[in-house]
């Protein structure tokens, strides 16, 4: 039997810079930045006033009002991009195909915002305030949950929690899924939305977030530049649809990339912060590179994790120049952080479905903000804006608290 080969056929990204992949993929090849002054609550108190917000968000044109009103704001994010996903792909579920479909999700911090209303309805107002809908509407398993009652897929069925990685171990479960024969096509990627008081307070308190440029909020994430000073909070959704080669071929599916290999590790160093060495994070693309079978010089881009933090994103520059020799110079890098933010569970995914349009159209966005760089980060992370590179294979980098880590390695379709 022929292995089996996974390919791209669906894309969605609901995002700071669009509510859908079509506008979201034009303002990030404009280097439009889609951070801006927080609206979803009063943020007068807090160091920083500033997020990734998806601005204009609207579940109500693609789930019924009263649905909605039992679905945390990630799990309408993740449904919204699904649908949009889905129909991208010219794809339905049908019964036939039901149980070898499944959707393998990835979220962060799930219904912090639900959190926050009903612990302040208990405090005002007693315990008859909360809501049945309290604890469906919070856990993170309800974002692949509420897709496949939207869908009706009903294959395999998990949402994964690996901090800010994951989404991009989602992806992986789902190629492996395919690879193993245990499903056909897979719904993937992730979902986010924690730009609440808890949300940002804890953060700021962690000094992660970035506390300056607040007048000027497209210029505070700055990823490789030196004088970043933190990441700044994002949230939205990135999907794709996995099938499997043949699958994809027999209903005449449109293919935007390949999926070829996948890795993941772990520092095992400290709860949130990377290893200087960046050893783990090169160990994972490591994997991921020999998972695909391809030596590190055929890589042409690299999505970065790239947070505008100083230590991650010091420790990742160790990390590609210790994968990729000589070749790393060569590189053509993008930090997709300085114009959406940090999306956290979610940000893996819209990488991957940005890194996907970057092999089907063969333009690269570049990194906005990088205006004075980093002797310790060397390396050409674009800083010129988006260009034409037609890239065949592409590597995406998601790190996350823990000292998780994960590599996808995606390659331009050919039909050989």
């Amino acid at each position: 039997m022929k292995p089996r080969r996974v390919v791209v056929t669906g894309l969605s990204a609901i995002t700071p810079l669009g509510n859908d992949i079509g506008s979201s993929w034009e303002a990030l090849l404009a280097g439009k930045s889609g951070i801006g002054r927080i609206t979803q609550f009063d943020s007068t108190a807090f160091a920083t006033h500033i997020a990734g917000e998806v601005r204009d968000f609207d579940p109500s044109a693609y789930i019924a009002p009263r649905q909605c009103q039992k679905m945390d704001r990630f799990s309408q994010l993740a449904v919204c991009a699904c649908k949009q996903m889905m129909q991208d792909a010219g794809y339905s579920v049908e019964e036939t195909e039901a149980w070898r479909t499944g959707v393998v999700l990835g979220v962060g911090l799930g219904g912090l915002r639900t959190i926050e209303e009903f612990h302040t309805k208990l405090v005002n107002a007693g315990p008859g305030r909360v809501s049945p809908f309290f604890i469906p509407m919070l856990i993170s398993n309800m974002a692949p949950a509420q897709v496949a009652i939207s869908t009706g897929a009903r294959g395999v069925n998990l949402v994964l929690t690996s901090a800010c990685t994951s989404s991009l171990h989602a992806i992986g479960y789902a190629y492996d899924q395919i690879l193993l024969g245990r499903a056909d096509a897979m719904i993937t990627g992730g979902s986010e939305a924690t730009i609440t008081a808890m949300g940002i307070s804890g953060f700021t308190s962690m000094k992660a977030l970035c506390t300056d440029n607040q007048d000027h909020p497209e210029l505070a994430s700055r990823p490789f530049d030196a004088t970043r000073s933190g990441f700044v909070m994002g949230e939205g959704a990135g999907m794709m649809l996995l099938e499997d080669l043949e699958h994809a071929r027999r209903r005449n599916a449109k293919i935007y990339a390949e999926v070829i290999g996948f890795g993941a590790s772990d520092d095992a160093f400290h709860m949130v912060a990377p290893l200087e060495t960046g050893e783990g994070m090169a160990q994972c693309m490591k994997n991921a590179l020999d998972d695909a079978g391809i030596a590190p010089e055929m890589i042409d881009y690299v999505s970065a994790h790239g947070t505008s933090t100083h230590a991650n994103d010091a420790a990742e520059t160790k990390a590609l120049h210790h994968v990729f020799g000589d070749h790393a110079g060569k590189l053509a890098i993008t930090a997709v952080k300085s114009q959406i933010g940090h999306l956290l569970g979610a940000s893996g995914g819209v990488a991957a479905v940005f890194a996907a349009l970057s092999l089907s159209t063969g333009m690269v966005p570049g990194t906005i903000n990088l205006r004075n760089p980093d002797p310790e980060c060397d390396l050409n992370y674009l800083p010129d804006g988006s260009m034409r590179l037609d890239p065949v294979h592409a590597i995406v980098n998601s790190y996350g608290f823990g000292g998780t880590n994960g590599s996808l390695v995606l390659k331009r379709y050919t039909a050989q």
